[in-house]
């Protein structure tokens, strides 16, 4: 199976931009590229930061965008979101307890699209009646699954970064550790940075968003820092006993060398040709 990882999208009121980039047109080159080399894709998840300022209007345009999709597309929020307008628009993404948390089931398993938000915050929050949702899911069903969710469940050692992190993150892991043999993949966004590690044992991945990209300054305790590092999706590929992600830099517009046959003969070290 073949899906579509995108984060912070930011989508702002056009013509604005965050960072000297405009989100909206970042958006629409990120959706271009994936329709030009991945169309085939099973689904594309959104993992958080949908709107920048949750404006209502970003969301009409967000939802008739991803219906002109021919993969189904799946979103959670993040902390720039707002629930309750989210929810106006998205009412299929609410679950029992009124939370943005919804299920979708895979070729390759079944997702779990996570609710991080929390109000007036940048911080991440998963109380304790998200908990009993999430518990639930994994125990009610043999799985696999892979999670998607805004918040880093991890500490990134970013000290900024980590102020804003999933506080709930020891709690979280506990329940992801009683499942960890159910669960293949963590997915999440809001830290802009490409990450890789693990959550209890399960492995985890993140990724730069599609239009600002933050960059990993640890000398800097206070602030977030910001870079011009191409935007990106990921691209991700899940098989019956593994999973390969990729960060697909598409707002890269440098030369790329097509060159370096796999063939060991071909490659000559008095004439240097590979």
């Amino acid at each position: 199976m073949k899906l579509i990882h995108m984060s912070d999208i930011h989508l702002t009121t056009p013509g604005s931009s965050i960072g000297s980039r405009d989100p909206n047109v970042n958006f629409e080159k990120a959706l271009a590229h994936v329709l030009r080399d991945h169309s085939d894709a099973e689904l594309l998840v959104i993992t958080g930061d949908l709107s920048d300022w949750a404006d209502p209007d970003d969301y009409v345009r967000l939802k008739a965008r991803l219906a002109d999709l021919p993969m189904p597309a799946h979103v959670c929020i993040g902390n720039h979101d707002d629930r309750a307008t989210f929810l106006e628009f998205f009412p299929e993404c609410r679950d029992d307890a009124g939370f943005a948390q919804t299920v979708v089931d895979t070729s390759m398993g079944r997702c779990l699209l996570l609710d991080t938000w929390g109000p007036k915050t940048h911080a991440g929050h998963y109380c304790e009646a998200r908990q009993a949702w999430l518990e639930r899911q994994l125990a009610g069903h043999d799985g696999p699954f892979l999670i998607f969710m805004h918040h880093n469940p991890i500490p990134t050692h970013l000290a900024p970064m980590d102020q804003i992190r999933l506080l709930d993150d020891t709690a979280f892991r506990r329940i992801v550790a009683r499942h960890a043999h159910k669960i293949r993949h963590i997915f999440f966004g809001h830290c802009h940075l490409p990450l890789a590690g693990s959550t209890a044992g399960v492995p985890t991945t993140s990724l730069r968003g599609t239009n600002h990209a933050s960059i990993a300054v640890f000398s800097e305790a206070r602030l977030l820092a910001r870079s011009l590092l191409p935007e990106s999706y990921g691209v991700v590929f899940v098989g019956p006993d593994y999973v390969t992600v990729h960060m697909v830099e598409f707002g890269y517009d440098g030369p790329i060398d097509i060159e370096g046959t796999p063939d060991y003969a071909d490659w000559n070290r008095e004439t240097m040709k590979r």
